[in-house]
C-alpha cells in the first residue's frame, strides 16, 4: 500500500512536470526492487486515471468554452490527439515488450532535455487563439513520440509549442488540453482488459493510487502554468540530465 501511494504522487506530480511520468513509475520498481501488481502497465495506467481526473477538474471550464465557443481550436486539438492514438494503438506491445528499459530512458532523458533547451531559444509570441492547423499537426506528432518511455509527453509538446511560437503558458496548456483525450482513452482500454482478465486485482491498492495521482496531478498542474508564465524549462532539463547519471549509474551497479 505504501508502494502504491508513493507511485500515485510519483505520477501526479511527473505527468505534467516535464520529467516523464512513465520513466520513474518503471525506474522507482527497479530501483528498489519492488514487485508484484505496482510493477505493471495496468497499475500504470489506473494512476494515469488519477492525473485525467485532475485535468477534468482543473480544465473544465476550458472544455466547456471549447465545445460551445471555440469550435475550431477544439477540432484541432482533436485533430492532434489522432497521432499519439494511433501510435499507441500500433505500437504499444513493442512498447511494453522492447522499450520499458533503463537505458532507453536514460537516453530519451538526455535527448529530449537537450530539444527543450534549445526549444527555449525560438521566439514565444503567439497566444492559444492564433493555433494553426500545421500548429496542432506538429504538437500532435510530437506527442505521439511520448510513447517512448523517458520522452515525457509535457516535455516534447511544450517543446513543439515553442518552436512553433506559443508562449510557454499557452504552449503548457494546449499540451494540457491536448493530452486529456489521450489519457482518456489509454484509461478506458486497459480498464475495459483489466476487467475482462482472469487476474485478481487487488482494488485498494488501485484506488490508493488513484487518489494520490489526482491530488498531486492537480497541484502539479497549476505549479506548472504559474511557473511557465516567469521561468524557462531549464530547471526541468538539468533534472533530468541528473536522473540520467544516476540511472547510468545504477545500471553499472547492478551490473
Amino acid at each position: 500500500m505504501l508502494e502504491a501511494i508513493i507511485l500515485g504522487i510519483v505520477q501526479g506530480l511527473t505527468e505534467f512536470l516535464p520529467i516523464s511520468s512513465t520513466a520513474h513509475l518503471i525506474l522507482f520498481p527497479w530501483f528498489f526492487n519492488w514487485r508484484g501488481e505496482i510493477n505493471t502497465l495496468t497499475f500504470d495506467v489506473a494512476l494515469h486515471a488519477g492525473t485525467l481526473l485532475a485535468l477534468i477538474l482543473f480544465f473544465w471550464r476550458d472544455w466547456l468554452e471549447l465545445i460551445f465557443k471555440k469550435q475550431r481550436l477544439f477540432g484541432l486539438i482533436v485533430l492532434a490527439s489522432i497521432p499519439a492514438g494511433v501510435a499507441g494503438f500500433l505500437l504499444n506491445d513493442i512498447v511494453e515488450n522492447n522499450l520499458r528499459k533503463p537505458l532507453v530512458i536514460s537516453i530519451m532523458l538526455i535527448a529530449v532535455g537537450i530539444l527543450m533547451l534549445v526549444a527555449e531559444r525560438a521566439n514565444k509570441h503567439k497566444g492559444l487563439e492564433k493555433t494553426g492547423l500545421k500548429d496542432s499537426l506538429i504538437i500532435g506528432i510530437a506527442q505521439a513520440i511520448a510513447i517512448i518511455p523517458g520522452v515525457s509527453r509535457s516535455g516534447i509538446t511544450i517543446s513543439a509549442g515553442l518552436f512553433r511560437g506559443f508562449e510557454r503558458e499557452a504552449s503548457a496548456r494546449f499540451s494540457f488540453l491536448l493530452s486529456t483525450p489521450l489519457i482518456a482513452g489509454a484509461t478506458a482500454l486497459h480498464l475495459k482488459e483489466a476487467l475482462i482478465s482472469q487476474t485478481n486485482h487487488d482494488f485498494r491498492l488501485f484506488f490508493a493510487g488513484i487518489i494520490t495521482s489526482f491530488i498531486t496531478g492537480f497541484i502539479a498542474i497549476k505549479f506548472l502554468l504559474k511557473f511557465l508564465k516567469k521561468n524557462p524549462l531549464n530547471l526541468f532539463v538539468y533534472y533530468r540530465f541528473v536522473l540520467s547519471a544516476v540511472i547510468i549509474a545504477g545500471i553499472w551497479l547492478k551490473g
